[in-house]
């Protein structure tokens, strides 16, 4: 089975852009679970332009299915995530002003990092996901982190699917077999869309999960929330 996790950091925007709490995070998290969504996920960033660390507090114990949280793993980053205890934190290498997470981890020259990082969630009993791309070799080399799962950056996929979806998948394939052969689960996330997400599992039928954030939203504003989850849940199935 194939895992929806549902992205609010753009509720979080929304919110931010007027003040107040309206929209506010913490309720639409318990009706995208309501509404059938496996997780949740959220992406605070130093600069809090969407999801604030005070969102991750009060989000934990309110999140009934698997929670997690993607960051770049600085010392403040890491110190949080140890106290609030996630089901899944996931690695990005995102600097600080970074719009979005738009390149996986070049795995080599940050081994040792990555490892100790790993090995820090790990002993907290945090399952752990690093953010990459469809190299092979690089996906090889995220195993020897320990870490439980990678997470595939979709962006060029997506892109490519609007074109040629055989060639566009084709990679993600092999590194998602890569990933499974060295014992590690796969994730996939950035503009999976209604439009390309089920040709996506269909050619990787053992992916665990998607987190889908922006593009989720987006439908939502046409369709609603349930249907909308209703329709990205379809895809998966």
């Amino acid at each position: 089975m194939t895992n929806l996790s549902v992205n609010i950091n753009k509720i979080a925007t929304l919110r931010n852009a007027r003040g107040g709490n309206t929209p506010c995070v913490e309720q639409v998290a318990v009706d995208c679970e309501a509404f059938g969504a496996d997780g949740i996920t959220i992406h605070p960033r130093p600069d809090e332009r969407h999801i604030r660390r005070s969102d991750v507090m009060t989000l934990r114990p309110l999140v009934k299915t698997e929670f997690n949280i993607e960051g770049y793993p600085s010392e403040d980053f890491i110190n949080m995530v140890l106290l609030v205890k996630p089901t899944q934190v996931t690695l990005v290498p995102d600097g600080p002003g970074q719009l979005t997470s738009n390149h996986g981890w070049d795995v080599e020259p940050n081994m040792e990092f990555l490892t100790q990082v790993v090995d820090r969630f790990k002993e907290a009993g945090i399952r752990t996901s690093i953010f990459v791309g469809t190299d092979v070799e690089n996906v090889k080399r995220a195993a020897l982190t320990g870490t439980d799962r990678i997470e595939l950056y979709t962006g060029p996929y997506a892109e490519g699917y609007k074109h040629d979806p055989e060639a566009s998948i084709a990679p993600y394939v092999a590194a998602a077999q890569a990933a499974r052969n060295a014992g590690m689960g796969v994730n996939a996330g950035h503009d999976l869309s209604l439009e390309n997400l089920k040709f996506f599992k269909e050619r990787i039928p053992f992916l665990m999960e998607v987190s889908i954030g922006h593009q989720l939203v987006c439908d939502a504003l046409y369709m609603g929330l349930e249907a909308t989850i209703k329709a990205y849940k379809d895809c998966i199935k």
